[in-house]
């Protein structure tokens, strides 16, 4: 089956059907008050599609208040049809792309794809990575060019961005877009996301240095000798999810202005951190992220 024709991406009453139930699955709840199941639809000439009325508070209220969609003038339909595509990407959907498929202009396709890049990404990491006897592997890449073109190209990494990623085998991967790549800023990410009980590897870099102290065990790779499995001790994992990602930002978006580079990791997180599940399930996952993540222009920018 074509996954494009399921009736949520048809018409906008079939969509906030289907959101209203990913949304309230548990009891319609009033996003003014809390209450739960107290109120009425109101389906009058005057009201538009969708809208009800606390009986609490005597507010109204819509399925897509208080997420991601509110105040949207672009079909709901088509935002959920971009959810489903950008999820069911694997190196992501460029905003030119999907301004093709939805007839909207570029504009207003870049302006959703970040709404949902906010949808997909974490806000609180509730949850340290590893444990006793898990496995996380820690490592640095960079991406893009922060000098002007016209200074001469010059060797090692400082021009470039960094972004700094976790990723527990068998499990969730987390990344940072961070300032500089040191000690000083690695350290800290790693104490506060990774549990102390964990068995940490990284390769020979020196900001890594005397991780021994915090973590159960800490061994290191040697790149620098050619050395890059030594049993169970590697960071194969992290580099195939680097792969995916300098896949899906040099294929699929090309440029990414530093700005917004941690919304597009975030994208990418997302999607690995759900690659046991199937696109509509990711899909659905996503849409429970709409809630509380209000985007304007002026935090885009």
């Amino acid at each position: 089956m074509n996954k494009l024709t399921e009736v949520q991406f048809q018409t906008e009453e079939q969509a906030r059907k289907f959101l209203e139930d990913i949304r309230w699955h548990n009891g319609i709840v009033c996003p003014h008050c809390g209450v739960i199941d107290e109120h009425y639809r109101l389906n009058g000439t005057a009201a538009r599609k969708g809208l009800l009325k606390c009986k609490d508070c005597r507010k109204q209220f819509s399925v897509t208040v208080g997420t991601l969609f509110e105040r949207s003038h672009i079909p709901l339909n088509k935002w959920l049809l971009a959810t489903f595509l950008m999820c069911s990407s694997k190196k992501g959907m460029s905003s030119h792309q999907l301004h093709r498929i939805l007839g909207l202009t570029y504009k207003t396709a870049w302006f959703m794809t970040h709404r949902l890049r906010e949808a997909m990404k974490d806000p609180v990491f509730v949850r340290q990575l590893g444990g006793k006897n898990a496995i996380v592997e820690a490592d640095e890449t960079y991406w893009g060019n922060t000098r002007s073109k016209t200074i001469e190209k010059r060797k090692g990494y400082e021009h470039k961005e960094k972004i700094f990623s976790l990723v527990e085998r068998n499990g969730d991967v987390r990344s940072f877009h961070v300032s500089h790549v040191s000690g000083e800023t690695l350290k800290p990410i790693l104490k506060s996301q990774v549990n102390k009980d964990t068995h940490l590897m990284t390769d020979e870099f020196g900001g890594y240095k005397d991780l021994d102290q915090h973590f159960a065990k800490h061994d290191k790779i040697g790149h620098s000798r050619g050395e890059y499995v030594r049993g169970k001790i590697y960071t194969n994992t992290i580099e195939g999810y680097f792969s995916i990602l300098k896949r899906g930002l040099i294929g699929t978006f090309h440029h990414v202005g530093a700005q917004h580079l941690k919304r597009y990791v975030g994208e990418f997180d997302f999607r690995y951190n759900t690659r046991k599940v199937t696109d509509s399930e990711r899909t659905v996952l996503a849409l429970q992220g709409i809630a509380g993540k209000r985007l304007t222009y002026t935090n885009v920018l």
